[in-house]
């Protein structure tokens, strides 16, 4: 095949020079609308370059959005096999997010995120230890992700057996670890497991104190954080709204 290209008799002269500026100008326009989560018209999965360019206000204003559209009922347009595919050689994701098993509460669903976009650790009562502290630094430090996202959500089933003392097998070790933060929620009414107004306080406060741990059991993330190259922040999901709410 001829690798030269003649321009039509219209884009000769100055209709060229009129042509050049207006793709130059949608080529610059399409840099500027590069995103967490690539449209149809952009790369297929996040990668290095658009991941290197954003800050980390930058990837949460995105999860707020994709939150707000997926509020809406409404998705940007994705084609997960082809994300798959362009994904296959390498990942970038912007951030890592530490959240629950409940399966009311998917990230990627309820963020509106493809593959490719953010590493997703999850445990009951997204409550942190020694490995999920290392795939979170293997996360930011090693592989560049920029956002640490703890994330609760409303009527935890891990929140209410911490509440209520349940034990069984190898499930009671792992909600000793929530109990502190039923100990330190404050709350005037009811504390009981069937007091969800309390269930939820606990929920946050679980967070709060989950993401204190981090910084004090991970010196690689704190440090990360003072230089100001990684955010550790909070969030809570509401599963009967659908909202997600963000917090320092």
């Amino acid at each position: 095949m001829c690798n030269t290209y003649e321009y039509p008799r219209q884009y000769s002269g100055s209709g060229r020079r009129r042509f050049l500026r207006l793709t130059g100008a949608a080529a610059v326009a399409g840099l500027a609308q590069i995103t967490l989560m690539p449209d149809v018209a952009q790369a297929d999965s996040l990668t290095k370059a658009q991941r290197d360019r954003m800050t980390p206000q930058q990837i949460i204003d995105e999860m707020k959005a994709g939150n707000a559209r997926f509020q809406k009922g409404e998705r940007k347009p994705r084609n997960y096999l082809r994300e798959q595919r362009a994904s296959a050689a390498g990942q970038y994701p912007a951030a890592v997010l530490l959240s629950c098993i409940d399966s009311r509460a998917p990230a990627e669903v309820i963020m509106d995120l493809g593959i490719g976009d953010i590493f997703n650790c999850r445990v009951a009562g997204n409550i942190e230890n020694n490995d999920i502290l290392g795939s979170m630094e293997f996360a930011c430090k090693l592989s560049g992700a920029k956002v640490v996202v703890v994330m609760g959500h409303t009527a935890c089933g891990a929140i209410k057996g911490a509440i209520a003392d349940a034990e069984l097998g190898n499930l009671t070790a792992l909600l000793d670890k929530i109990k502190p933060a039923v100990q330190a929620t404050e709350y005037s009414g009811e504390r009981s497991a069937t007091n969800y107004a309390f269930v939820n306080a606990v929920a946050r406060k679980n967070v709060e104190l989950t993401i204190a741990n981090i910084r004090r059991d991970s010196p690689v993330l704190a440090e990360m954080e003072k230089q100001g190259t990684v955010r550790i922040v909070g969030a809570m999901y509401n599963l009967s709204t659908g909202a997600l709410e963000f917090f320092t």
